[in-house]
């Protein structure tokens, strides 16, 4: 495991003053972004990518550290809803892992049980449509496992 990596209350004080969070949502073909605020209260929804290569898709993240102040990184931990660690939670420490080696910051993991499936149900109710749904999911769902964090702060 990474030095980088630390547990919730420690990213904070990792940060420098104004510093922000960034949240990533990562899946197999989008990783979701959310950005906090600089007084670490509220996060919004940022943007997907669409994964391509690593190496492509870390130099977005890299641009959004540089331009935003990012001072660390909220991943969404996706354990099994029984706690168990699934492939997907190897797949998420593995680009854990590989991230630190390119944006060497500070980061931690956060339980995004049932964040996609809360973030459809708001969805569903403000009546959207399953495109925008589609496109809205991935960035809300790093917003809800954002802001999860920022409230355990």
């Amino acid at each position: 495991m990474s030095d980088l990596l630390l547990p919730v209350p420690d990213l904070k004080r990792s940060l420098n003053s104004g510093e922000r969070l960034l949240g990533l949502d990562i899946g197999t073909k989008t990783i979701g972004l959310a950005l906090s605020d600089t007084t670490l209260t509220i996060a919004t929804p940022m943007e997907t990518i669409k994964r391509t290569k690593f190496k492509v898709d870390v130099a977005r993240l890299q641009d959004i550290v540089t331009a935003q102040k990012v001072g660390g990184f909220v991943l969404g931990w996706p354990v099994n809803m029984d706690g168990s660690e699934g492939p997907r939670c190897q797949a998420t420490m593995a680009f854990s892992r590989n991230l630190a080696e390119k944006i060497p910051l500070p980061q931690a993991l956060w339980d995004e049980r049932l964040s996609t499936s809360a973030v459809e149900r708001t969805l569903i109710e403000a009546d959207r449509s399953r495109a925008r749904r589609k496109e809205l999911v991935d960035k809300m769902a790093a917003a809800y496992i954002l802001q999860g964090a920022l409230h355990a702060l």
